[in-house]
């Protein structure tokens, strides 16, 4: 998989479409990836201790790694990622720019 946790990364399909985030975490045996802010879901949360109230918190569930693309830090654009040798180190590299990530 080609997406790291910590990239910045935009989302090219789905109900939010155009958004823009953070990877958190990637799940790589489920080809799947969790962005801070985007896929936000309801769960609702049971009562901890007697007399409290039980809640409904938000939380970013896991999409599909298709779904999200790259953005290039030089023109804030989509962009697909490469692999290039520098010095005896592979690192990963912008198609569009040609920057590291």
């Amino acid at each position: 998989m080609k997406l790291k946790k910590g990239d910045h990364i935009i989302v090219i399909t789905g109900k939010d479409k155009g958004k823009k985030g953070k990877i958190v975490s990637v799940l790589v045996a489920e080809n799947k990836v969790v962005v801070e802010g985007i896929n936000m879901m309801k769960k609702h949360q049971r009562p901890r201790k007697s007399g409290e109230k039980g809640s409904k918190i938000d939380k970013a569930m896991p999409m599909h790694a298709s779904n999200v693309q790259v953005l290039d830090p030089k023109t804030n654009t989509r962009t697909r990622v490469g692999k290039k040798m520098v010095g005896d180190k592979m690192v990963r590299i912008t198609k569009k720019s040609g920057q590291e990530i």
